[in-house]
């Protein structure tokens, strides 16, 4: 028998039926209606969140996320931190962390991504607004020693995934000779220009897909014009100002054109230099010095995602996260041709990409 289309599939029939007697326990105390539930969404990692409606007329949101394969401590303690920061994420109404189910609220089912018109850049405008305000209202909130630092090893372990899966697993290229030291060269000034910017709560994935249009249910007292929601905030760290933003503009499933990209950059570096967020050498007059700062983030994050989408798609059976990583090759090779010192890097990126004859790397095949 063909399963319904918004059936709940279950690779492990014993999870299955630990998940059903949890979620029994409780059906009565929230008034959850167990034949309702039907998958929600789900995202890179092997979590996956599933909606079940309530007596009410509401819904919730399930987390299933094993425990073999997902810690959710971090979840929960970001989800407070942006809560006490005034963030609208969902609230956590039931856990059991030794099995791996949460029970959420419901921000709603349209994210920012499915409202934007990627034609109309300006019709787009109010909504990038309204994430600049989130990403300040949480930027506003940080303090040292409450989140993993986002330091000079993840740094460079985020880095490693181009070579490791990109080059190597993706292209069946073994970097070696002048290759390495071009890379090791290139990831040494990345490391280096982003470990010199200010330190704030870094989301680590700051974009319209993470952020929801909220339904009237998301929170008492609040419309959808007043607060976006945010979601997918686990992997939250301290780390370079510049990160979110980068993100945020330079967005994994979209490409604006420049023109719009420095806009909103503009708008957010006003409103965080006025918020003292950005007293660092001349990046509170000089805008300039500032998007140059972003840019060399989001080379980092570039680098980091293509080698990210690699392993979705090569290790864990997810093609569709590749289809998209000619849009970060596209990024990487914008940075790099404003840059001179990363000129051998971008001679590198368009020998692997077939852009011009190959002039002296070996590419060792594996």
């Amino acid at each position: 028998m063909t399963p319904k289309p918004d059936a709940v599939l279950w690779a492990d029939p014993q999870r299955e039926t630990a998940f059903h007697a949890w979620l029994q326990t409780l059906v009565s105390a929230q008034g959850l209606r167990p034949d309702s539930l039907r998958p929600a969404s789900a995202d890179a990692s092997f979590r996956r969140y599933l909606r079940i409606d309530t007596e009410a007329g509401d819904s919730r949101i399930v987390m299933d996320a094993p425990p073999e394969r997902e810690n959710c401590r971090p979840f929960v303690q970001v989800a407070q931190l942006m809560h006490e920061a005034g963030l609208l994420v969902p609230d956590i109404l039931a856990w059991d962390e030794a099995q791996g189910f949460m029970l959420l609220s419901d921000l709603g089912q349209q994210t920012m991504m499915e409202q934007i018109e990627p034609q109309n850049p300006a019709a787009n405008h109010a909504r990038y607004l309204q994430a600049l305000d989130t990403l300040l209202a949480w930027q506003l909130a940080s303090r040292p020693g409450v989140l993993p630092p986002y330091d000079d090893a993840l740094l460079r372990r985020e880095l490693q995934l181009f070579p490791d899966w990109y080059l190597q697993q993706h292209k069946g290229i073994t970097p070696e000779g002048a290759m390495v030291q071009t890379l090791q060269k290139t990831f040494d000034s990345i490391v280096a220009h982003n470990l010199a910017a200010p330190q704030v709560y870094v989301h680590r994935d700051f974009m319209p897909r993470n952020l929801m249009i909220p339904g009237p249910a998301a929170k008492p007292g609040r419309t959808p014009q007043q607060q976006l929601g945010v979601l997918d905030f686990q992997d939250a760290v301290y780390g370079p100002v510049t990160y979110d933003i980068a993100s945020l503009m330079r967005d994994a499933f979209l490409s604006w054109e420049e023109d719009f990209v420095i806009d909103i950059t503009v708008r957010y570096w006003e409103k965080a230099r006025k918020a003292g967020l950005l007293d660092f050498e001349d990046w509170h007059s000089d805008f300039g010095a500032f998007y140059r700062a972003v840019e060399w983030m989001g080379l980092q994050r570039h680098l980091k995602v293509a080698g990210i989408f690699a392993r979705l798609t090569l290790r864990d059976g997810k093609p569709k996260y590749l289809a998209d990583a000619p849009r970060f090759i596209g990024y990487i090779r914008a940075t790099a041709h404003r840059y001179r010192e990363l000129g051998p890097f971008l001679r590198l990126i368009d020998e692997v990409e077939g852009l011009q004859a190959a002039s002296g790397y070996a590419f060792g095949r594996v």
